[in-house]
Order: structure tokens, then sequence, then C-alpha cells
């Protein structure tokens, strides 16, 4: 087995001669692959996964083009980054190449600087992405080991961040926001994970001393996640601490009240407590969308911010949408 760490490439094109003035550029830095035409350049992509593939445009048999089209179109080379690297410098060309996929062009002569740099460039997008990546599966498998310790059905979590996905672009975020809010609301009870099973999975009402206990696992997540400056784990922090707060200062873990308490928070807790009162578990019936709804309203301005309320209510088709895509099966409900 070869020990060279370096990110392998894909060099693809018809001219040999142009093959080794990429090679001669990249040789020092990268592991090399090269195909001189269409159907190799793309056995060679399924096979071996390079990071990034540079692309000749005008090669007989399958254009550049057409390669291109077939990597996008498959799930196995999708994510694969194509730079193409072509003597068409043509703005329509350039225009064809972004629309079909490619992440950047190089006119030929090829510059060996501009060569490096496009090519490290966009191999630390492809990095930056993997981390990225990577940060939010692990995110959403702590939210996982939190439901397997409260014996919840994973639905739930999936349903709820997108009633709060939904109210938060109600609420003015952008779809960046929106979406990051998806992705950190899944971590709400991640503090569960240090509550005793005894006092998790106790069959009745909660004793004063118990009850205590159990209110820790809001500070226990924000433990668990972290203090974060910025980002998706900055988010999933403040909701994990404060989801259980309420509007009239009466929640915990801290008493805050009103806007005191984060927003991502407000827009959580409406969601979390909308998808308990409408799911049916062995302990209890699911309750009627329109008791569920009454009772936020009945809460509005005690548990609930009134104005994320109103907004939730006049999202209700799409929140119905999500409740039905996401329908627990007969019998798959759990304590």
């Amino acid at each position: 087995m070869s020990d060279d760490s370096r990110r392998q490439l894909l060099l693809v094109d018809d001219e040999a001669s142009n093959l080794q003035v990429l090679r001669h550029i990249l040789q020092d830095d990268y592991r090399l692959l090269f195909a001189k035409e269409g159907a190799k350049a793309l056995e060679l992509a399924h096979r071996e996964q390079p990071e990034l593939i540079l692309l000749d445009v005008m090669m007989p048999g399958m254009t550049g083009f057409e390669v291109c089209a077939q990597l996008k179109a498959d799930p196995r080379t999708a994510m694969i980054p194509v730079i193409f690297v072509t003597a068409l410098a043509d703005v329509a060309d350039e225009a064809r190449g972004f629309a079909l996929g490619a992440v950047d062009y190089i006119t030929k002569p090829v510059s060996p600087p501009i060569v490096k740099a496009r090519v490290r460039t966009h191999l630390s997008l492809v990095r930056v992405e993997e981390l990225l990546q990577s940060r939010l599966q692990i995110v959403q498998r702590l939210g996982l080991a939190a439901e397997y310790k409260d014996n919840e059905t994973g639905l739930h979590v999936i349903r709820m961040s997108h009633y709060a996905q939904i109210l938060a672009r109600a609420a003015g975020f952008s779809e960046v926001q929106a979406e990051q809010l998806l992705h950190a609301a899944p971590m709400h009870d991640v503090g569960k994970i240090g509550i005793p099973d005894a006092i998790l999975r106790k069959p009745g009402k909660l004793d004063a001393a118990e009850w205590q206990v159990m209110q820790q696992h809001a500070e226990i997540g924000a433990r668990i996640i972290g203090e974060h400056a910025t980002g998706l784990l900055r988010m999933a922090h403040d909701i994990a601490l404060s989801h259980h707060e309420k509007w009239d200062g009466s929640g915990y873990p801290h008493g805050l009240q009103g806007e005191a308490i984060p927003i991502e928070g407000r827009i959580v807790a409406i969601a979390d407590v909308f998808d308990a009162l409408t799911s049916e578990r062995p302990y209890k019936k699911a309750w009627t969308v329109e008791a569920a709804i009454e009772l936020l309203r009945a809460e509005s301005g005690r548990h609930f911010d009134a104005h994320l309320v109103e907004l939730f209510i006049a999202e209700l088709p799409q929140i119905l949408q999500i409740k039905a895509r996401w329908a627990e099966e007969q019998g798959t409900a759990s304590r």
C-alpha cells in the first residue's frame, strides 16, 4: 500500500502535450491520474474518486461539457469539483461550463501560478465543506443519542426541527439562518444524556426532587455543546439552554423573561410543545391539532412569545404538511 498522502487529481485532455504541461505544474504537490478521452475520464472518476478534475472542453467523441454533465448527473461523482482548462475564451462558453456545474475556468495557454492557485483554492473549499458536513453529522448524531436515552422516536425531532425552520422564516430569519436552526434544533434535549434513567423513564409524575434533577438537562446540554462565538454550535447551545424558559419568566434554568430569551429558544419551545402534544405516546393519546393550537393561544404571553404563536398559526398549512410527511407509523411511538 502506498503511503503517499497527497491529494489526488484527475487531468483530462486529448493532447498529450497539454497533459505533460499540467503534469510538470502539479506533480510535486499532488498524485495525478490521466485520461485522454471522456469515457476513460468517467471510468477513472468513478473508480478512483479524485478530489478534483481538470477537464479539457474540445475533445473528439465526448466533449468536456458532456463529461461534466455526466459527472454531475451521477451521485458517485457529482460532488467532485471540475475546473475546465480550455482554449475557449468566449463568455458564452464559460457560462455554459458554470451552468453544467464547473467551479472554475482556466484558459490555455495555462499559467503555472494560476493553475496552482486555482487548484489549491478549490481543494481548500472541498476541505472546508467536508469539515462542515462532519460537524453537522456529529451534531445530528448527538441529537440521536439523546433520543435513544429518552426512548423518543426520531420522527419527533425531525418534525419539530422542520416546524422551527418554518417559524424562523416567518419571523424574518434568512434562508441560511433558518436552515441553521433546522440543524441545531435536534440538539435541544441532548442534556437528557446526563439525567438518570430512573427519573427520565419514570412512568408516573416526578416528585419535587426528581423534577429539580430533570430541569438540569438544559444546563447539561449547554455544557455538552460548549461555548462558541458564532455558527451552528452557538445556536445549538442557546437552544439547549433556553428552550424551557417562559415568556413570563417562570421557566428554567435561569427564569429569563420576554425578549431576554434567545429567539431561537422561543421558536423551538413552540415547535417542541406542538409536536409533543399532537403525537401519540404509550402514556397519552395525541391531542387534536385544534386542541394544541388552543393551548398555544392560551399560553400566549405566558409560556410563549405571543407574536411567534400567531406566526406559527399563520403557517399551519405548511406545519400540517410536515406533520403528514413525517407521521408516526401505527405502533412505533415509544415512551
